[in-house]
Parts: C-alpha cells; sequence; structure tokens
C-alpha cells in the first residue's frame, strides 16, 4: 500500500512552505491558527517576552499567500519587541496577522473563533487593534479571550489609540526637528503626511496647531473627504514624496524609503507612524549620507502601545500622555547616539534598545 503526498511547494497556503524562514527567526513561539466552521486562518508569532507579555496589534488583511503573512507577522512581532523595550513598558514584542478576504470585513463568529486561540495562550500574547481591525473588532475577540486590551471604551477599555501613537509620532518629530532646525521645531515647516487614515489625520492636526504647513496623500478618498476645509495651511497631492518638504511623514503602509525615494526626497527629516519604513536596513544608510534625520519608526510609533499596555498597569490617562510625550526624549537619546559613535539611527536604536534587554535577562 502507498501513501501519496500531495507536492504542496507552490501551494498558496502551506504551512511549511516557508520553514527556511521559521528555522532562521529567532521567535520564540509562532502559532498557525485554522478553524474550518469560520474559514478563519490566522498567525500569532511571539518574537521575545524578556521583559513581559507579548503584546502586539491583529492585522487583518487580504495576503496573497501565507508565505507574505508570515513574513509580515515575523517582521512586525520583532519590531513590537524593540517598540516595547524603547518606550519602557514590561511587555514583550508579538503581533498576530489574520488571512482576510479583499473587500470583506471580518465576521463576528471569525473573530470570536480568534479570541480562543488568543485565549488558548494562557497570556503570553495579549492582542490589539493594528490594520484592518477596531476597537469594536475587539470588543467581539475579548468574548473568548481576556487578553485584549485597547477595547472600547464601554467594553473597559482605553478606545481606540489613533491618537496616542500621532501624539507619540509628532513628539519624535520634533525632537528630531528641533535637532535639525533649532527649538522652533516643525512651525513653519512644510510637511508631507503620507496617509491620513486614523493615525495620520491626528497627526495632521497636532502640526497645524504647532504652525506647520501639512501636505496630505491618501489613496482613499473618504479619508481625504474628513480634512476638507480644514485649514488653509493644508494641501492635498497625490504623491507627497513628489513635493518639495522639509519632513516627510510616512503613516501609510511600510517599505516607502527605498533606494529610489531616498536619493529623490527633499525632505531633511523623515518621522512617520508606518511600521517597516525601509526597504531593507542597508538603507538607513543611504539616509545618513544624505544627512537626513531618520527616527526609526518602533521610536516613534510607541504612543499606541503605551496607551493599550497601560491598560494593564491601570495608569491614569494623564500618565498615559506623559509616557507618550515621553518618546521625544527618547528620540533625542537615539539621535544623539548615532552622532556620537558614528553610526546610522538604525543601528543606534538598536544598540539602545539590545542595552534594554540585556539588562532586562540579567533581572530573570
Amino acid at each position: 500500500m502507498s501513501t501519496h503526498v500531495p507536492d504542496l511547494s507552490s501551494a498558496p497556503f502551506a504551512v511549511f512552505s516557508r520553514s527556511d524562514e521559521l528555522r532562521d527567526s529567532a521567535h520564540e513561539q509562532v502559532l498557525f491558527c485554522h478553524d474550518r466552521r469560520t474559514g478563519l486562518r490566522a498567525i500569532i508569532a511571539l518574537h521575545d517576552t524578556t521583559l513581559g507579555p507579548g503584546l502586539g496589534g491583529t492585522r487583518y488583511f487580504p495576503y496573497a499567500s501565507e508565505a507574505a503573512a508570515l513574513t509580515d507577522v515575523l517582521r512586525l512581532s520583532e519590531g513590537m519587541t524593540y517598540k516595547a523595550a524603547a518606550a519602557n513598558m514590561p511587555l514583550g514584542g508579538a503581533k498576530a496577522v489574520i488571512i482576510g478576504e479583499a473587500g470583506e470585513a471580518a465576521s463576528e463568529a471569525l473573530l470570536e473563533a480568534y479570541g480562543r486561540f488568543v485565549e488558548g495562550l494562557g497570556g503570553r500574547y495579549y492582542t490589539a487593534a493594528d490594520v484592518g481591525t477596531t476597537a469594536m473588532d475587539l470588543d467581539v475577540i475579548g468574548r473568548t479571550s481576556k487578553y485584549v486590551v485597547g477595547r472600547t471604551q464601554a467594553a473597559g477599555g482605553s478606545g481606540d489609540s489613533g491618537y496616542s501613537t500621532a501624539l507619540g509620532v509628532f513628539s519624535a518629530l520634533e525632537a528630531a526637528a528641533s535637532l535639525t532646525w533649532g527649538n522652533n521645531g516643525v512651525a513653519d515647516k512644510r510637511v508631507g503626511v503620507e496617509g491620513v487614515g486614523k493615525v495620520g489625520r491626528h497627526l495632521v492636526d497636532l502640526l497645524l496647531d504647532a504652525g506647520a504647513r501639512a501636505v496630505v496623500s491618501d489613496p482613499n478618498p473618504k479619508a481625504l473627504d474628513r480634512l476638507e476645509g480644514k485649514d488653509a495651511a493644508l494641501t492635498v497631492v497625490s504623491s507627497v514624496l513628489g513635493e518639495e518638504l522639509d519632513v516627510y511623514a510616512p503613516c501609510a503602509l511600510g517599505a516607502s524609503l527605498t533606494p529610489e525615494s531616498v536619493a529623490s526626497l527633499s525632505a531633511r527629516v523623515v518621522c512617520g507612524a508606518a511600521n517597516n519604513q525601509l526597504l531593507h536596513s542597508g538603507i538607513a544608510e543611504l539616509l545618513r549620507r544624505r544627512s537626513i534625520q531618520w527616527v526609526p519608526d518602533y521610536i516613534a510609533n510607541a504612543g499606541g502601545l503605551i496607551q493599550v499596555g497601560s491598560e494593564l498597569t491601570v495608569a491614569s490617562r494623564a500618565e498615559v500622555e506623559a509616557k507618550v510625550r515621553g518618546i521625544q526624549e527618547t528620540t533625542r537619546e537615539v539621535l544623539h547616539h548615532a552622532v556620537d559613535h558614528d553610526v546610522t539611527t538604525y543601528e543606534a536604536a538598536r544598540q539602545v534598545v539590545n542595552q534594554r534587554l540585556v539588562a532586562g535577562r540579567a533581572d530573570r
């Protein structure tokens, strides 16, 4: 009797099709979740829990393949380790992705099934919102798991974290701008905000209040409609990268900093909310050669993590805001470290954070 073994090497959704990537990763645990009844296909990745339980959002996205979803969740979860350590939060790095259907929102049954997988990790992973999920979705996930932060205020959570993320980015941007141009910060500077969704639109408000001139782009007309008539200092364009800018603030999806975009970039400061902004780590050296001050994304965009993570420590709203504004001081530390040690800001941030992780392991 022979057993037929199907060839899954070219299948779009095959768990072992990227075993090489899993073998080479430094992650503590990667969980593939499948619920036949709802069609749920999700991946939860725990990168490093040295400083505490892993915390990271759940991204609902129509990935072309399981391989693409795995690559994304591995990168994002590693970034969360560095984000939590940089923010001095007692948390580890983790992330989750749900492979969604294009144009379709996640059903409540699917989210409840996902919550059962989160619950099964017994508190090693706390989930929050990310691209494609909302605080209301978290309320649904919370029906089947208690390890959820960032739910609506009505459900006992701290609500949407978009403003906190934007405030953190603004605080980081102010630090970089002050180092570049002096104490006036972003006042009178032309800032290109790429993506004006739930974070970018708050950042625009903060910039306009600080006296900056905002140039914005977003492929979603509804996102731009929310800004209509907001301020004379606001300009809508098809692409901010083609504009003359003082600051470039990527707040959409990542990898917008490429050899080509860096070569044509007019801005002297790059600081935004998008994750994984560099196409690859070598881009940081290209930015340094052009004397462009880049704030690593996980330093700048930690405000949302601080807000939802503070639910676990029962911090007050004032305490949370003070900690978010503290991102400005962390940014200064990283930028000065880069200058003092003659390294890119990418390396400076990793060195600063690794020192905290090493200290955390020593205290275990």
